[in-house]
């Protein structure tokens, strides 16, 4: 399971964000524990205002937890993995909110904490959460059996095409999936020896070498956006320099996005949109599928939430039924009798309570093998989509080094309008 978490202020942006219904198929209040409120906003609220009688000024620690896409975790074990992180983390007893998101078929669980204590005043000190995080992580992968990432076997073997956020910002404006950005750029790295080689293997792909202001080395692709060329190796500066030398030959950013504007032929434009109405057309078509689904889902839940609540009020009734009262039931706390019927009541309610959360689980499960389903229609569509435009790229590429001795570089007025009406290669990230 994959933890990760931070201190933050915040707590509206929080709440609202961690109730957006419209990015989640589900989402589900499960705890509020120790706030005088019953809803998240009023909740975090509390918190800020008892923070401000401290000089804490990032009052909540948040939590996401994470399982394998086939791994299926019942509510029980997220609790039990939240209180054992809570007392880990020496949150024991602060008040909590738990809300569980179920997102592309995949449920996942999000915790707040807040970190100030309400009779000292003081904020719960939160050193290296993260190194404790990720060694209970590793405990939880090995306990339940699930396939160990390798970023958790050896932290030198982390996934060189992880990306920061910055980056996954710039990409997500771009609609280019920054994954297969990096992967590219570091497949053209391991198969060139000099400035040269690396140039035009990044040609091949569509992607341009230039020579940044600040950054030195970039890297832009058709559509003139920039790209730290050191970053996207996650390579030292000075080791791409080594390789590369000072990059005195190459073009600038602002040349380079010329001769990119002037070399798009309405031909090549046209294919880009093509292809880019061929997914937007059949990305809808499931978007539609996956709306009905998760309108049937909702309503399946609130049915099924709406029947338990009426069972159990009936339940309580009949078992309330069952203590004597008045005199009869004052005889009975003297026989012990009433304290039998008592425990009787409390063990049917408990047993009730297991049958309730196990149907809750069990739909949960068939609606997520029912959403499972799509899921993998939609992988499919990407992964096409993906690589028709990594081919569509390919040909960019070779289109432009074909016509570089017939064809240099306008210097006109027309250059400007060119590039800015280059259509961009869209990938959607998510669904």
């Amino acid at each position: 399971m994959i933890l990760k978490a931070s201190q933050r202020a915040g707590g509206q942006d929080l709440a609202a964000h961690l109730m957006r219904a419209d990015e989640n198929e589900h989402v589900r209040l499960h705890e509020l524990r120790g706030f005088a409120s019953d809803n998240l906003k009023d909740a975090f609220k509390e918190t800020e205002a008892i923070s401000r009688g401290t000089k804490c000024t990032q009052y909540l620690f948040s939590l996401s937890l994470s399982p394998p896409a086939d791994a299926r975790v019942s509510i029980e074990t997220f609790e039990l993995t939240i209180d054992r992180i809570e007392d880990r983390l020496g949150l024991q007893g602060q008040p909590r909110a738990t809300v569980f998101h179920t997102k592309e078929g995949r449920a996942h669980a999000h915790c707040v904490w807040s970190r100030i204590d309400a009779e000292t005043l003081t904020a719960k000190q939160m050193s290296f959460f993260k190194t404790k995080l990720t060694a209970i992580s590793r405990d939880l992968y090995l306990e339940h059996g699930w396939s160990l990432p390798r970023g958790l076997e050896n932290s030198a073997e982390r996934n060189p095409t992880n990306f920061s956020l910055a980056e996954w910002q710039q990409a997500k404006r771009q609609n280019i999936d920054p994954r297969w950005l990096k992967q590219a750029v570091q497949d053209c790295w391991k198969q060139a020896d000099d400035c040269k080689a690396f140039e035009h293997a990044l040609q091949d792909r569509g992607f341009f070498l230039a020579k940044g202001d600040k950054r030195g080395f970039v890297v832009l692709d058709h559509g003139g956006e920039v790209w730290s060329l050191p970053r996207l190796l996650d390579e030292k500066t000075k080791d791409v320099r080594s390789r590369l030398g000072d990059g005195e030959d190459l073009s600038s950013v602002t040349d380079t996005r010329k001769m990119i504007g002037a070399r798009m032929t309405p031909a090549i434009r046209r294919h880009i949109e093509e292809s880019r109405d061929r997914f937007v057309q059949r990305s809808a078509q499931l978007g539609r599928k996956k709306e009905d689904l998760t309108r049937a889902h909702r309503a399946a839940r609130v049915e099924q939430e709406e029947r338990q609540k009426r069972e159990w009020d009936l339940e309580t009734l009949a078992r309330a039924g069952r203590l004597p009262k008045g005199l009869r039931g004052l005889w009975h706390r003297l026989t012990g009798h009433y304290q039998d019927v008592r425990r009787l009541n409390e063990e049917e309610a408990r047993r009730s309570a297991i049958r309730q959360a196990e149907e809750r689980q069990k739909l949960a499960d068939r609606q997520r093998e029912e959403r499972a389903v799509l899921q993998e229609r939609f992988k499919e569509l990407r992964k096409e989509q993906a690589e028709q435009l990594l081919d569509l790229r390919k040909d960019i590429g070779r289109f432009l080094k074909f016509t570089r001795g017939v064809d240099p570089p306008s210097q006109g007025r027309d250059t400007g309008r060119e590039q800015s009406r280059a259509p961009s290669l869209h990938l959607k990230l998510e669904r």
